[in-house]
Parts: structure tokens; C-alpha cells; sequence
């Protein structure tokens, strides 16, 4: 990809976690529809976002003190400080407002604001709970056709394919895709869901 469209990508990608910082503060979820089933996972991560949040507030008020006499590099480290709370803040926003969905016909999978990718049934061959950690998955950036969507450094639901499925990364590169690991708050929950609206096309693995 040009240089020129991966910044279109990234700036897409900051508008949409800024957006959820409004959808958040409103109570809203984006695009699930009245007869689809949310898949939330943001659970997962709150704890090490909120903790890197309260660090970089610390941060923030030090730095302030050190540069009080200096109102210029003061007036900079603020902007920059801020950005980063804000920015922190809508990773988890994003998360919690752009949860995994379960449609009609299809599974929308989606990691927070930067990548989502949609299995239609028919292409599911086996769900199962499967806990993984990414430190001991080594296939874990897409490597052999696996795409895991890990949150908090861990998956928790398998999903084999019968036919496979593209992804697009952040910055647009394209994967082909045979298997996909992602986390749920509910894994088991989440399984059995897409068990029943699958019907006899998905075959739930017990784990």
C-alpha cells in the first residue's frame, strides 16, 4: 500500500476510536442492529487499559509541575499528555462500543477500531471454546492461514473454516484466512450462540 493510503487508513482508524468515545459516554453500541446478538469483549482488557490510563494521569500532572516555568515545552507535554489519555481511552471505547456481532447469516468479528472481518455461516466448520495465550501461540500474526484477535493477550474461541475468508489489516494489507481465534467475556456463551444461529453448518467442539 502508498504511503499516502496507509495514512488515509490511519486516520480513519483515529476517527473511528474517537467516535467511540462518544458512543461510549452515550451508552451505545455501533452497528448492531435490534435483531443481533452482541459478543462483547472489552472485559478483557479494561483492567491493563484503566491501569496504563491512571499512569499516564500521573504522568501528566508531574510533568506539569517540572515544566510549570516553562510555559511553551508546558503548553506541548499537555497537548501530548492529553492525547494520550484520550487516545487510551478510546482504545477501550472502542472496544466496548464495537463488539463482536452475531447476525442472521453471519459472524462479525471485529478488534476493536482497527480491523473487522464478517464469516457467513456457510463457511463455518467448527466453533469451540479454546483458551490461548498469544506468548505461546506462535501463529498468532496470521502465519498458516490463523488470524487471532486476541484481547488481554489471550483468545478464547476457535472458529475452523470450510472455506476461507479475507482479511484486511489496519494499514490494508489483505490475509487469506483458514482459522480465527478470538476472546469473548462469555466464551462458552458466545460458542453455544453461534452454535444455535449456525444451525447444522457449525459444529460446536466441547472444550
Amino acid at each position: 500500500m502508498s504511503r499516502g493510503g496507509a495514512l488515509r487508513r490511519l486516520a480513519a482508524h483515529e476517527g473511528r476510536w474517537l467516535a467511540g468515545l462518544v458512543w461510549w459516554v452515550a451508552r451505545r453500541r455501533i452497528g448492531v442492529a435490534a435483531d443481533e446478538r452482541p459478543l462483547p469483549y472489552a472485559a478483557g482488557q479494561a483492567a491493563n487499559i484503566y491501569g496504563l490510563t491512571f499512569v499516564c494521569v500521573v504522568e501528566t500532572v508531574a510533568v506539569g509541575v517540572l515544566l510549570a516555568d516553562r510555559p511553551v515545552p508546558h503548553a506541548v507535554m499537555l497537548v501530548l499528555d492529553v492525547y494520550t489519555v484520550l487516545m487510551m481511552l478510546g482504545f477501550q471505547a472502542a472496544a466496548v462500543t464495537r463488539p463482536h456481532v452475531l447476525g442472521a447469516d453471519s459472524l462479525l468479528l471485529r478488534d476493536g477500531a482497527r480491523m473487522e472481518i464478517r464469516i457467513p455461516f456457510e463457511r463455518i466448520a467448527s466453533v469451540g471454546h479454546d483458551l490461548r495465550f498469544t506468548k505461546d501461540d506462535t501463529d498468532g500474526k496470521g502465519a498458516g492461514g490463523v488470524l487471532a484477535m486476541a484481547v488481554g493477550g489471550q483468545t478464547s474461541v476457535t472458529v475452523e473454516l470450510a472455506e476461507p475468508v479475507v482479511a484486511v489489516r489496519l494499514l490494508g494489507r489483505r490475509e487469506v484466512v483458514h482459522t480465527v481465534r478470538f476472546h469473548a467475556d462469555d466464551a462458552r456463551g458466545a460458542v453455544a450462540a453461534v452454535r444455535a444461529a449456525a444451525g447444522e453448518s457449525a459444529v460446536v467442539r466441547q472444550g
